[in-house]
């Protein structure tokens, strides 16, 4: 991101109440929010009482300031040091348009005096009620009160962060579909009006297009020798012959035209067998390195299976990947080999991959398929998700899991990793019988719980339980 998560601070008032412990809410909200590596903005305390919003007439002053800084924050905190006045928080943050996060501080045994009680527990209900009844979504989280400086709300706080990216960064986005999808594969189809009903636009373009672009680059242009020099450096392309090297050099240039001419925030690409029979090259490795980049790119033309990884992407600011359901572990019903050519980002690699020619199609038309890059998946902790589009509506799923470093022996083609998945037969059968394809995408790390708060909150989509 080109600057700093902000997030816009607010503060609860009631009457009755003891207003002065705002004083210290505020500035027990900076230090976490600018600890945590954070920006923030909040409205001058000089306006209101006690820096707090309670009446109509404060919610509608925090409502015109926070109006005037559209575009320069990321969520709210609206933050409870006491029992919260409902209506002047429902004014102030009605029209917000970004992910509000409800924050209640605890009562100490000892401060239970009238000077000091808060009762937010309670005020928390409150402002949940009235916000749900308005249709206003927010985010809760674990636990009910929570003080600003403790561990658990610098936990709230890193989640609350990864919601915003992924509803910010979802809500309105550009995909490209560079390709027709492949016939054997109905699995990837999609509805693009649906998915532009939720503020994901398509555009598509024919493979026949990227094809005469690349056999119309000269072989000295200056991008393109860039683009080979990167190349070289980030793989091993050592057993890759010169003429096919600079094919996947050229390619990838016509790949990032196309990124930033039409803004593209993510890509799914046709990947067999035209490039392969016309160009003599599989383009594996230059979606591993667009997704080391932080460019979401899916292979097969498996756009739904971009989406989620653009959401797990944003979610974890780390590579993600498309995957297959691809193999059993031997006898252990909770492994599994998931496994691609060789898109996957090197980074998510045991180490540095090698540049290979693909397998299958060099079996009926040898020195077709130069441009797998070829490894093992390293051990980390997963997410698996993905979607699909029906009757109009996007429908999500998301799970957690751990690649391990189970070994996979060395003739096993392209790039895999064994996955360790708690009931993951159970699993299999619900996805099943739930439609999804053979591709689930992968993220680093567990953030089941921050997608299904940004999907279902936020973006409205419908979520289907598998664990």
């Amino acid at each position: 991101m080109s600057r700093k998560m902000t997030f816009a601070l607010a503060f609860c008032n009631r009457g009755f109440m003891p207003g002065e412990l705002i004083y210290g809410a505020r500035e027990d909200m900076i230090k976490a929010v600018t600890d945590a590596g954070y920006d923030y903005i909040a409205m001058d305390a000089s306006l209101t009482r006690y820096g707090g919003i309670e009446t109509r007439d404060e919610g509608l002053l925090y409502a015109k300031w926070l109006k005037s800084h559209e575009g320069e924050y990321d969520g709210v905190i609206f933050s409870m040091p006491i029992f919260a006045d409902e209506n002047g928080a429902i004014t102030a943050l009605q029209d917000a348009g970004v992910p509000i996060l409800m924050q209640a501080y605890p009562d100490e045994i000892g401060k239970m005096d009238f000077k000091h009680r808060r009762d937010a527990f309670c005020g928390k209900f409150s402002v949940t009620d009235v916000f749900t009844q308005y249709q206003v979504p927010f985010t809760v989280l674990k636990p009910h009160v929570v003080h600003p400086l403790s561990e658990a709300f610098a936990q709230n706080l890193k989640d609350f962060a990864a919601i915003c990216r992924v509803v910010n960064g979802m809500k309105r986005f550009n995909v490209g579909c560079i390709g027709a999808r492949t016939t054997a594969f109905k699995t990837v189809r999609f509805d693009e009006i649906t998915l532009q009903k939720y503020g994901i636009n398509v555009e598509s373009f024919d493979l026949s297009e990227l094809i005469y672009e690349v056999q119309h680059k000269a072989d000295d242009e200056e991008a393109v020798i860039n683009k080979l020099e990167t190349l070289e450096n980030y793989t091993d392309f050592s057993y890759v012959p010169a003429a096919n090297k600079l094919t996947l050099a050229k390619i990838s240039v016509v790949l990032d035209e196309y990124i930033d001419t039409y803004h593209l925030d993510a890509l799914a690409l046709r990947c067999w067998n035209e490039m392969e029979t016309y160009l003599r090259v599989c383009p594996c490795v230059l979606l591993s390195e667009l997704n080391d980049r932080g460019i979401v790119a899916s292979c097969e033309i498996d756009l739904c299976s971009a989406l989620t990884m653009r959401a797990m992407n944003l979610a974890s600011e780390l590579p993600t990947a498309v995957l297959d359901w691809n193999n059993n572990y031997g006898d252990d019903e909770n492994k599994v080999i998931l496994f691609h050519c060789g898109p996957v980002a090197q980074s998510l690699m045991t180490g540095k991959g090698t540049v290979s020619e693909h397998k299958m199609f060099a079996k009926n038309d040898p020195g077709s398929g130069w441009g797998c890059n070829e490894g093992r998946i390293k051990a980390f902790p997963t997410t698996l998700s993905n979607c699909q589009t029906k009757d109009g509506k996007i429908i999500v799923y998301a799970s957690e899991a751990e690649f391990t470093d189970d070994p996979i022996e060395d003739g096993y083609f392209g790039c895999g990793g064994v996955c360790e998945i708690p009931d993951m037969q159970n699993k299999m059968i619900r996805l099943a019988r739930g439609g999804f394809k053979h591709h689930t995408s992968v993220g680093v790390g567990h953030m089941k719980d921050v997608l299904k708060e940004a999907f279902t909150t936020y973006l409205h989509y419908d979520w289907v339980e598998i664990d």
